[in-house]
Order: structure tokens, then sequence, then C-alpha cells
């Protein structure tokens, strides 16, 4: 093998899977199609499961450090979510670029001498039982092969590792378009200063959406008839922003440069399996839908959480890898990613541009002020209510659950009375006391959800537990 994992794709995913990789010391290899980093600031956010998820391997800190604001809540179809009534000790947003992410995790990716290499596309793809070949052209068009043990396709909704696999993609095209824009302003004190949450209300009343990035760049988002007549890869002209700026009412925006802009629609689409063989489909090559809610960057990142622990234990099982231990990547986030292309679809639907639309969302902004209603919302638009089913003690208030503990080596947690039944597994699963409010044994595994609970002295499933996600104890 040239390398253990290769993995198509260096945006917030790919690059979470790699530093997974690297923390378990894992020989990996990243390609980007693209030459270089773009800087776009694309996604803006990281919600609460998130910021959780980066505490757990002691990369928030670093990440806020880069962060522009928090916001204390989120939104269903620009409907506010209180995020503070979640449990959690991070009831917010981070209101960071997903350029800012991407940064940060290339650079942690250094200290593992896991290389990026840019300009390097995946142009074809085969596996056999032992491993995984890809072609690859350079940037001055090179054609060469590179075989690893497994392969990650985190290369986009247009993913080529994913056609290469002949995985179905179903779901629906999009009914309706959107742009998305960072734009140069011309200084205006009338120009929104603060961060803010997306209110579809100002659209009705043809307002412009626009959030401060720094240095004059603002986020544009908008859309009207004249979106619905292009193609999603049409090129967005400085004349289409400058004439839907024109529509603002509370200030005149005097556009000076357009940095990027793209496309959208709300088109939801979701890979038939996200795991072939020795290849895994993670973030926008397993799922694309409507960027509502601030939910796609996080998707991807936590399926990456999910996965690279998953794909580490593959590699260093040898041999002695649980069985199908791979395969629960497809059976726990598939069923995530499918629950979030729904709320996406409701979402889209509540933002519709229509008199009747808007008088549906007056009673449902109401009901989510309601604070059962606003828990059960903000937890699944946060993360924070993600459970996956696990055998071993069904019923159990914390099996499948989030247990929010520092796990910086990457490693498992057997943590109370019991720990030192995972003496056997040293170098896999870490021991510690129960962490405050808990009173049980509890197994974690290296994502944090709880894969074991249950009372001291339960031995014998203790030990099944631990082979299952471990491995066989030495």
């Amino acid at each position: 093998m040239d390398t253990d994992v290769i993995v198509v794709g260096a945006g917030p995913t790919g690059l979470t899977v790699a530093n997974e990789l690297g923390l378990a010391g894992v020989r990996a290899v990243v390609l980007e199609r693209l030459p270089e980093r773009t800087g776009q600031s694309k996604a803006l956010n990281l919600q609460p499961r998130t910021a959780e998820m980066l505490d757990m391997r002691g990369w928030l800190d670093p990440v806020l450090d880069r962060a522009v604001t928090t916001l204390p809540g989120g939104h269903f179809a620009g409907m506010p979510l209180d995020y503070t009534a979640l449990d959690t000790a991070y009831p917010y947003q981070v209101g960071i670029p997903q350029a800012r992410v991407e940064e940060f995790l290339e650079a942690r990716l250094a200290t593992y001498g896991i290389p990026v290499l840019r300009g390097h596309e995946l142009t074809g793809l085969t596996q056999d039982a032992d491993g995984v070949t890809a072609t690859v052209t350079g940037p001055d068009g090179t054609e060469w092969r590179l075989r690893a043990a497994y392969l990650v396709g985190a290369d986009g909704g247009r993913s080529r590792v994913r056609k290469e696999l002949g995985v179905g993609f179903p779901g629906r095209d999009g009914r309706y378009s959107l742009v998305v824009a960072d734009v140069l302003l011309a200084e205006d004190s009338a120009l929104p200063t603060d961060w803010r949450l997306p209110d579809p209300d100002e659209r009705f009343g043809d307002d412009v959406f626009l959030m401060p990035l720094g240095d004059g760049v603002h986020r544009f988002l908008f859309t009207g008839p004249e979106q619905q007549k292009h193609d999603k890869d049409d090129p967005v002209t400085d004349d289409e922003v400058r004439a839907a700026l024109a529509t603002a009412k509370r200030f005149r925006p005097q556009l000076l440069e357009v940095r990027w802009a793209s496309r959208f629609t709300d088109a939801a689409r979701q890979a038939e399996r996200y795991v072939t063989g020795r290849v895994a489909l993670a973030g926008d090559a397993a799922h694309v839908h409507l960027p509502a809610g601030g939910q796609g960057m996080n998707l991807g990142v936590q399926d990456a959480f999910n996965l690279g622990w998953k794909l580490a234990a593959a590699v260093r099982g040898r041999g002695r890898t649980p069985e199908g231990l791979l395969d629960t990547y497809h059976s726990e986030r598939h069923p995530v990613g499918a629950d979030v292309l729904a709320n996406t679809r409701a979402q889209g639907v509540m933002m519709w541009p229509d008199d009747d639309v808007r008088a549906l969302r007056g009673i449902l902004g109401g009901v989510l002020a309601m604070p059962e209603a606003n828990r059960r919302i903000a937890g699944m638009i946060s993360g924070i209510d993600i459970r996956y089913d696990m055998p071993g003690a069904p019923g159990h208030p914390l099996l499948g659950a989030r247990l929010p503990v520092r796990l910086a080596a990457g490693r498992g947690a057997l943590l109370g009375p019991d720990a030192g039944a995972a003496r056997g597994w040293a170098g896999r699963v870490d021991t510690g006391p129960a962490p405050e409010g808990v009173t049980e044994t509890v197994l974690v595994r290296p994502d944090g959800y709880v894969c074991w609970a249950g009372p001291a002295g339960d031995g014998t499933s203790l030990r099944a537990a631990l082979e299952r996600w471990f491995g066989p104890g030495d």
C-alpha cells in the first residue's frame, strides 16, 4: 500500500476525517481537485453538537479564536430558536466562515505529516478484497495511481467517488433557485454591523439579507423571479447582484466588487449507501439539501467524527477489527442525514414567498415560542438530540446518547466503578472516574457516544460491548 487511507476532498468533512486518522496514527493522503484553497466564506456556523465534538478533541478554543461571534440561538425557516434551553455547555452557534475552519483543520494535519495534494483530481477508482486503487491526474496532467486500504469520498454533491461506485443518489431536483455571494460594499452607516439569523419575512417585504464578514465584505443571500430563469451552473453577474441589492428598503448598498457568488437550490438527495466495500461517502458526497437552519457543514463534520475512528480501527486492527464496525457508519449516519433532508425540505416550504405561507409562519412561530416545542426543534437543528440505536442495554437512558467528555487522544473511554475491566484494551480504551452526575459505569466511543452503560459488576455484558466496539482484548 502507498498509504492506508485516501481522502478525496479537502473541505471540512475530508479534513476532519484526515485529522481523525492522523490522531490514530494512520497514514493518509488528501486529494483536492482545486489548485489552492479558495478562501470563500461558504458555510458560516458551527452548531452546539459540533462545538462539543471539537472540544472533545481539544480543538474548540483555537477555532473560537478564529470565530467572528457567537449567536445564542438558531432558527427553523427563519423562526428563532432559543439554544439556552439545551443541555450543553455550548448553547450557541459559533459564527465562523467555513474557510477559517478549513484553515485550522489543514494546519493540524501538518502536525501528523498528512499531505494535502492540491491540483490532484481523482479520475478513476477500482477496489478489490485487499484495497483500493485511485487513478489521479496531477496539476501537470500526469496520470498516476495511488493504492490504499480504504478510500473516503468527501468530494461534494457531484462526487466523482460516488459516481465511480455507481451508488444511487435518489431524491428530487431543486424547485427554486437562490444566490449566495460575498460582496464588497462601499461604506454606509446604515449597513448591518452585527451577525444575525436570517429572517425570510424580510424577503416578503422585498428587503435583502446582508451579514458583515469584515473589511467591508458582506454575505449576501437573495432570490427572486430573475434567479428562477438560470441553470445552477450559470455564472452570477455583477449586474444581477447589483439589481438584487437595489431592492433593499432600509439602506442603499453600493457594490464595489463581487468576491464570490454561487447559485444553489432546494434539491434534496441522499446516497443509497454510505459504505461500499472499502469506500465510504461523507459530507455532501452522501447528502445534499437546502442550507436551511445552518446544518450542512455540521452534518458533514459529524459524519467525519463517526467515520474516522472506525476507519482507523479497520486499518490498525490487523484482523482484530470488530466484525461489521465500518458498516455501522451507514446504519448510524444515513438516518441522521435523512432527518436533516426532511427538516430542510419542511423549512423550504415554510420560506416560500406567499401570503398563505406567511400566515402559517405566524402560527408556527407562536408554537415554537413554547418551551417544549422550542426544545424539540432546537435539539434537532443543533444536533444535540442525535441518538444512535445500539445493542447492549435496551432502554437505558444513556445508551446511544452523546456524553460530552474530553477524548483528546481519540480513543474510547470506560468511566466509572468498573473502569478496571478495560485493562485488556489498553491503547484502545482509556479509563477514569464517571462524569459528574453519572453513577453507573459507561463505555464511550471515540466519537463521544455511549455504547454501553450499566451498574457495577455487570462484567459479562460489559466485556461483550468492549469486544463489539473495540475488538478482542489482549
